[in-house]
């Protein structure tokens, strides 16, 4: 339905616009062969974190939906800092499209009984094996002609599974996928990865509870989890509860894959837009670990036709310096 809305919080710097609000589930599910995916699923839940259906996106005491306000700076922060670039400012990875294809990494929610396809996984020995629920048509990170990623998500809301593959291509119509790798998590669970392993991600952490949504932003007003980014270089180690590293430097000022950053509580983002300030609020709270290799400050989310990319735009004026990097744990290597 059409209807106006605006941020409290932000009444008196943005002037309301109209925007397409789902009811309850924004643009709806099912991606098909566009890559937009079921963008708008994702909504808090009635005890403040995330969920999708009657699924959670995990347990609140998991370390995505962990409040990091009141947690130690970590005494390497300014390091860590000064390597992922001090002035350098952030990019919204994601938003409507460019030059055709849908930006940032969809997802699809599907039911119990979605048809189970079989998998052929380059790196079987570290994923989940198959079959799993993935539609012939789901949507994949850039679009069916990508050539990056290529990221598919599906969430079984019935089971309360989420799937995760990456380097995805349909095989013989969607009989069947090929993947890099793949990984299974039980949005119930805690459970992590074994160590070592990788999974959809280079840090075997999840991907789809550190994306941010547009509903999550334009209706709820509020990130209530922690947001995954990328860096350019990343040291060869790991941070609980993330699993894996992609690098062979073991310098220590490089982040490790699972490194957790806040942004300065007396950092000041009244003037940047409605979106931005949403994203700073989740931000001081929640934090953002680091899960990949990628663009240094590179914050990743879900496409969807409805976001305003000059909007989002406006982080590119947060830098490295409003951050810093606080202390959950010591880094690990194998």
């Amino acid at each position: 339905m059409r209807v106006q809305f605006c941020l409290a919080f932000a009444i008196a710097l943005v002037a309301c616009d109209e925007g397409t609000i789902g009811d309850s589930g924004g643009a709806g599910v099912g991606g098909g062969a566009d890559g937009a995916g079921a963008q708008g699923a994702g909504t808090v839940g009635s005890g403040g974190t995330p969920s999708v259906g009657d699924c959670p996106i995990f347990p609140a005491d998991n370390p995505w939906n962990q409040d990091i306000s009141g947690l130690p700076v970590h005494p390497d922060s300014d390091a860590f800092i000064d390597s992922i670039g001090r002035d350098t400012g952030m990019h919204a990875d994601f938003g409507t499209e460019w030059e055709g294809a849908p930006i940032g990494i969809p997802f699809e929610v599907v039911s119990g009984s979605e048809p189970m396809v079989p998998i052929a996984f380059d790196v079987p020995e570290e994923s989940d094996p198959g079959p799993y629920p993935i539609p012939p048509d789901a949507a994949i990170e850039g679009g069916p002609a990508a050539d990056g990623d290529r990221h598919v998500l599906v969430i079984d809301s019935d089971n309360c599974l989420l799937y995760e593959l990456d380097a995805a291509y349909p095989q013989e119509g969607g009989a069947s996928w090929s993947a890099f790798s793949g990984a299974v998590f039980d949005l119930r669970s805690n459970d992590l990865r074994p160590e070592t392993w990788t999974s959809a991600d280079a840090a075997g952490l999840p991907i789809y509870p550190g994306l941010v949504k547009y509903d999550e932003v334009m209706t709820d007003g509020a990130i209530t989890h922690a947001v995954r980014f990328t860096v350019s270089s990343s040291q060869a180690g790991y941070i609980d509860p993330a699993r894996h590293y992609a690098s062979d430097d073991s310098s220590p000022s490089l982040p490790p894959m699972g490194l957790r950053l806040r942004m300065k509580a007396d950092y000041d983002c009244s003037s940047l837009s409605a979106e931005a300030q949403v994203l700073c609020a989740g931000f001081k709270k929640y934090g953002l670990i680091v899960a990949d290799n990628g663009s240094d400050w590179y914050v990743s989310g879900v496409p969807d036709p409805r976001w305003s990319d000059e909007n989002l735009a406006d982080i590119a004026n947060i830098t490295g310096d409003a951050f810093e990097v606080v202390y959950t744990g010591d880094v690990k290597t194998y």
